[in-house]
């Protein structure tokens, strides 16, 4: 289909885009454009105005500051997979964005499109709230920091209003820590059915911190707290396991029912705690 018409901007900063979206009321952001190009090609999708923030280049790195590394939101999955700096330091972000789409996929989403877009299906939405990333956001009052378990309200909805800019996402350095992420897909390139990412930290020989979140169990990314602590507790892979899907709300839809995928979480958590255990 053909998209409805619309006007379009260039924004030549992050300023100019927070005034474009300001100055209409139906605006929407374009960045890598794999989530809102087919919405607007099927008219589910039908803003006034878009809004193109592809020409800024200063929204694209990778860097360190202090205990954490900066990501700029404009940074493509491919960029993310292959930094030397993510994989030394948080090496959960680059495996997981090797493992969305296709090359074409990844050499033209972003980050920060990703999360914005919402959908609780995504790689990276459980990924950054499993290491408790921050998300750095641009509006009309000036900059704010939200938290990733604050991000995400419900399916496709965040905490993004509808002038704001999402332009930076901090993730602290794993260090030493165990980390894993694994999805069940139908076919190859499919969204996951079901995804587990795990991080696991210790000390001693014992666990000093475990965090798991789970994708596509619920209308946002599930941090699975209940299973954490039971994992934490006797560092048992099997009792996390089994109560990893208490706190998730998994949809029935044509990849599967709600209890294929309660079951599909149990076996990944399984899977992913101990890649991240043997880490």
């Amino acid at each position: 289909m053909i998209p409805a018409p619309f006007d379009y901007e260039v924004a030549d900063s992050v300023e100019h885009a927070v005034e474009l979206l300001n100055a209409r009321e139906d605006s929407k952001l374009l960045a890598g454009g794999h989530s809102l190009i087919p919405l607007l090609r099927l008219r589910i999708a039908r803003p006034a105005l878009l809004v193109d923030l592809g020409r800024l280049d200063s929204l694209r790195y990778v860097r360190e500051a202090d205990d954490r590394l900066a990501i700029g939101a404009l940074t493509r999955h491919h960029d993310l997979q292959h930094d030397p700096l993510l994989q030394e330091h948080c090496p959960l972000v680059s495996h997981t964005a090797g493992l969305i789409g296709d090359p074409q996929v990844r050499h033209r989403g972003t980050i920060g499109g990703s999360l914005a877009h919402g959908d609780p299906a995504s790689d990276l939405p459980a990924v950054l709230l499993a290491l408790d990333a921050e998300f750095v956001v641009h509006g009309p009052d000036g900059e704010r920091t939200v938290q990733a378990g604050e991000f995400f309200r419900a399916v496709f909805e965040t905490a993004l209003g509808p002038s704001d800019v999402l332009t930076e996402i901090r993730v602290r350095k794993q260090g030493p820590a165990g980390w894993s992420y694994v999805k069940f897909t139908r076919r190859a390139q499919d969204w996951a059915t079901v995804g587990v990412a795990a991080v696991v930290r210790r000390s001693n020989g014992s666990i000093e911190e475990a965090a798991i979140a789970l994708t596509n169990m619920g209308p946002t990314p599930v941090r699975a707290r209940t299973a954490e602590d039971a994992f934490r507790s006797p560092g048992d892979v099997g009792a996390a396991a089994e109560v990893v899907a208490a706190e998730s709300d998994p949809p029935s839809d044509t990849g599967g029912s709600s209890e294929y995928r309660r079951h599909l979480a149990t076996v990944l958590t399984r899977r992913a705690l101990g890649d991240a255990i043997s880490k």
